[in-house]
């Protein structure tokens, strides 16, 4: 039989409301229950700093490096643990290890690894989200326009030959470069079709949508804008009830009245939700690093291309967290929201985003001032600020 234990805190956010003075009770890799602390069973053992805010743990869609490792450079099973590693010393217990355009031998090798990644069931391991290389070169950031292409019927036959073979699959497209009709296969394939990287009208986006799309990649970012006579993609994501929208709240990828107005305007039930957009110098001294052979260069918060283009984000989880309620002074509780419920609903995971019976138990405490204390994944602790290492490896 397994056994039970008990984690208390002043607070425990559970995806809905707050509980004061609470215990979560884990039993194996599940939730058992959110109890009193009075209500805790005589014997089992709890744990937990006094004044700890126990809250789900965060969910991240799109993750491109962490720890020094970045997935397009390093597309093993190896890189994949050091990226999910690196992000849960701060707060992610799930995430989708995102494999941006490149040369379609190399996605080939990232997918495999994918597989192993899932097989072994690597903590932190979500899936896969596969960002380009059918995206718009007129809106194409900082991805190579040299390997932006047009999805084929043989690009879309062995996407649907690999689909739930590595994870939970998510993958970013543009109008530009793929048809209704394969978006309608992929989905039915099982992949979270996500628009990005488009310039097309608001017009263009139903069509899509009607095929079985339910996300935007990174809103406001490498896509046509909101304007007072087309309203762009920004505008369809904001009026769509169905499209879930990943927001990189950094400070600099969207300024913050943008952010204010977006989520002011956002129809549901589908919700904004956080991304962090990572690359591998979350959790490192990396000054820069080489993507697609060019050169990204680490600069006051910011990653860029030689010419400015953002290249990614410089950010994890956590602060995103705390950009949102600090900065733009939504509630906490909204703004955990943001990095566990609405991003569990968007991908379709639903064992997870909420401290609820039977859901994994993935958690995080954190302390007064919001900073990390430990990381659970599956009721295990992988990492504590205590020890200053990852359990999962030592």
């Amino acid at each position: 039989m397994t056994s039970a234990f008990a984690v208390t805190a002043s607070r425990i956010f559970d995806g809905k409301r707050m509980h004061a003075d609470a215990a979560l009770v884990v039993e194996g890799e599940k939730i058992r229950a959110i109890v009193s602390q009075a209500d805790v069973p005589a014997g089992m053992p709890r744990s937990g700093p006094p004044a700890a805010l126990i809250a789900p743990g965060f969910i991240d869609l799109q993750v491109n490096g962490g720890g020094g490792a970045l997935f397009n450079n390093d597309p093993t099973e190896a890189g994949i643990r050091t990226i999910c590693e690196a992000h849960a010393r701060y707060g992610t217990t799930a995430l989708m290890v995102t494999f941006i355009t490149d040369r379609p031998e190399l996605k080939r090798t990232a997918i495999a690894s994918g597989k192993e990644a899932a097989a072994h069931a690597l903590p932190g391991y979500l899936g896969l989200h596969l960002e380009g290389p059918h995206l718009s070169v007129a809106r194409k950031g900082t991805h190579d326009p040299a390997l932006i292409r047009p999805m084929t019927e043989a690009d879309l036959a062995y996407l649907e030959s690999v689909a739930g073979s590595y994870g939970l699959a998510m993958i970013t497209i543009a109008p530009e470069s793929v048809t209704p009709e394969q978006v309608k296969r992929l989905t039915d394939a099982g992949y979270r079709v996500s628009l990005g990287h488009t310039d097309t009208p608001c017009a263009g986006v139903a069509p899509y949508v009607e095929a079985g799309a339910v996300m935007v990649t990174h809103l406001f970012n490498a896509m046509s804008q909101l304007g007072n006579r087309e309203p762009g993609l920004v505008g369809a994501a904001l009026s769509s009830p169905a499209l879930h929208c990943g927001l990189i709240a950094d400070g600099y990828h969207v300024d913050p009245v943008s952010m204010h107005i977006a989520l002011a305007a956002k129809q549901g039930p589908a919700h904004i939700f956080l991304v962090t957009d990572a690359m591998s110098t979350i959790g490192t001294n990396e000054t820069g690093f080489d993507l697609n052979g060019r050169a990204v260069y680490r600069r006051d918060g910011r990653l860029t291309l030689a010419d400015g283009t953002l290249a990614g984000a410089d950010i994890d989880m956590l602060s995103c967290i705390r950009f949102v309620h600090e900065n733009l002074g939504l509630p906490l509780e909204e703004a955990l929201r943001m990095a566990t419920v609405y991003p569990a609903e968007a991908i379709g995971a639903g064992d997870r985003g909420a401290l609820e019976p039977g859901k994994r138990a993935d958690f995080v405490l954190l302390d007064g001032d919001l900073d990390l204390s430990s990381t659970w994944i599956g009721g295990t602790c992988v990492y504590d600020t205590a020890s200053r290492r990852d359990r999962a490896t030592a």
